[in-house]
């Protein structure tokens, strides 16, 4: 590999490993203890093109199911998270921020309800699944926490309704966004969701047997020929423009669900019991000091992001106001963007700020609303 990655029994491969191997993957990274394709054989922006106008098919076997089920789930799933679960519905996703006791940022999983006693919790990159062991066992409930064998495809882009409709008919493709349904895939039933971490929420399948990977890898590819389809995998700079941020990335236990825009997934009124309700509540009194936002700046393409970057205010002698996490050079709008937690007094749109790569250059750059748009 490219990157030098080796495997190892601790660094999980999935079963798509055999395909995307024989389609040429130049790159891999790891999340959840499991390899994640990166690249096969395009730059950064020709995939981010491709993505755009065509449409790819992702191997996201890393994004682990974390399954709670028993006559206490929807008591264990309500206390993870300060979003209001009480009416959650089958067949619908739900973004949801799990915090720890201070309100702490532990992971964003999505959240699907299969049944009034079980639930999967689709999650970043963090061990969310010891967490939950932890409460239950400690809280005594009567619930069972395991990670099925679940190993998500993405259908991503603008094409993915018509390969989908070719596949399995216009109903599961007329999905609408956030919403669920259900295949018939080699003689078993799949679950399907209308997602994915992109700008065009394309299709995610939950294959739950991964004796079929192979061939459903085979099923979809073929599918996708007459639309142009291509290998893939989550691509930097589509998902900086749509400001979809990434656990480990812009957040970690150091941030709070408000901090990072996430106050609409929050109930903090005492309706309901979850972990760190009191941490937000104060949080939410005093305002956070911090929030997320875009960054333009100046300059030629900009390298990667690997320890974040210092956002100056700009003017002679300007102290620190934020830090960029992730940035890419964007070619839709011809300069560097990024994302920044930015303090408070200078998030307002157009705050002239200075951005220093790690080459100590400063950049001139402006703050900017999410997602990034023409003219902000």
């Amino acid at each position: 590999m490219s990157d030098g990655l080796r495997f190892a029994r601790r660094i999980r491969t999935s079963p798509y490993f055999s395909r995307i191997e024989a389609h040429g993957v130049t790159g891999y990274s790891v999340y959840n203890h499991m390899i994640l394709p990166k690249s096969f054989g395009m730059s950064v922006e020709e995939a981010y093109w491709h993505l755009n106008e065509h449409v790819q098919v992702w191997d996201v076997s890393v994004q682990r199911q974390v399954e709670i089920s028993g006559p206490d789930a929807g008591r264990l799933v309500q206390w993870l998270t300060p979003r209001d679960l009480r009416a959650a519905q089958g067949g619908r996703c739900y973004y949801i921020p799990v915090v720890d006791a201070g309100g702490g940022m532990l992971n964003d999983p999505v959240l699907m309800k299969l049944a009034d006693d079980r639930y999967w919790l689709s999650v970043a990159d963090s061990d969310l699944l010891l967490y939950v062991k932890g409460l239950a066992i400690g809280a005594g409930l009567d619930v069972s926490v395991e990670e099925p064998d679940v190993n998500p495809l993405a259908i991503q882009g603008p094409k993915a309704p018509e390969v989908m409709a070719s596949l399995f008919g216009s109903e599961i493709a007329s999905l609408g966004f956030f919403h669920t349904g259900y295949i018939e895939l080699f003689g078993t039933r799949q679950l399907v969701s209308r997602s994915g971490f992109s700008s065009k929420a394309g299709f995610e399948i939950y294959l739950d047997d991964s004796s079929l990977a192979e061939r459903l890898w085979d099923l979809v590819r073929d599918a996708g020929r007459p639309f142009g389809m291509k290998p893939g995998g989550p691509n930097l700079i589509d998902r900086i423009e749509a400001g979809l941020l990434g656990y480990g990335n812009e957040m970690t236990r150091e941030n709070n669900p408000l901090e990072m825009g996430y106050g609409k997934f929050c109930q903090l009124d005492g309706s309901i019991d979850c972990i760190g309700l009191a941490a937000l509540q104060q949080i939410a009194r005093t305002g956070p000091g911090r929030m997320i936002a875009g960054v333009k700046f100046d300059g030629p393409p900009c390298p990667s992001c690997h320890n974040p970057w210092p956002v100056r205010a700009a003017g002679e002698g300007g102290g620190q106001v934020g830090r960029v996490t992730s940035a890419a050079w964007s070619p839709r709008f011809r300069c560097n963007i990024g994302l920044s937690l930015v303090d408070d007094g200078y998030r307002d749109e157009g705050q002239a700020v200075n951005v220093t790569l790690p080459d100590g250059s400063e950049r001139a750059g402006a703050v900017c609303g999410l997602p990034f748009r023409e003219g902000g």
